[in-house]
């Protein structure tokens, strides 16, 4: 029967109803299908969904046409920050964190948290705001630790000169602890 088409075109549609214009696209090939005679059991599982669904879709067509398949946008909780400030905080990473007066050059998420607070009097949980930044290809940057007396001329001698000579040696045949 349609046997040969359902998988592809049903990881097709998928991925094509994040938008509005997708849903609604959808929407309008399952009334499409039902209206070529295809029952709407059929329909439902090629494109996804409970045949209630595409019931409903059929209703709303016949009863408002294109008009009644359109996606309605549900924008739920509205941002806290608006596109420029979110701007504003991406562009403040770019600097140090000492020249927003922070005492080290380590930004947290706890600090950019804190500048958030401070400059737009918006709140975000340290937690929420690590995955914020994620999203947006920002992740957590350690500095190297390194000692404060440390000797760079020696440490690049001893790994040039005394490393090569501790790795020549190799493993120790008896174990090193108990």
């Amino acid at each position: 029967m349609r046997d040969g088409a359902w998988g592809w075109y049903t990881v097709g549609i998928m991925d094509e109803t994040r938008t509005l214009a997708g849903k609604g696209a959808r929407r309008r090939l399952a009334v499409q299908k039902v209206n070529d005679g295809w029952t709407q059991q059929d329909v439902a599982d090629f494109v996804g969904v409970h045949p209630v669904t595409v019931n409903k879709w059929v209703r709303a067509y016949r009863a408002g046409g294109d008009g009644g398949l359109a996606g309605q946008p549900h924008p739920g909780r509205r941002p806290f920050l608006t596109p420029e400030q979110e701007r504003q905080v991406l562009g403040w990473l770019a600097d140090k964190p000492t020249a927003h007066g922070f005492p080290t050059d380590l930004w947290t998420a706890r600090r950019v948290a804190h500048l958030i607070r401070q400059r737009f009097g918006v709140e975000y949980h340290p937690g929420y705001l690590r995955e914020w930044l994620s999203k947006r290809g920002l992740t957590p940057q350690k500095p190297a630790k390194r000692a404060r007396e440390q000797d760079v001329w020696e440490v690049e001698r001893w790994l040039a000169e005394d490393w090569p000579a501790i790795l020549k040696r190799g493993p120790t045949t008896t174990p090193t602890s108990s």
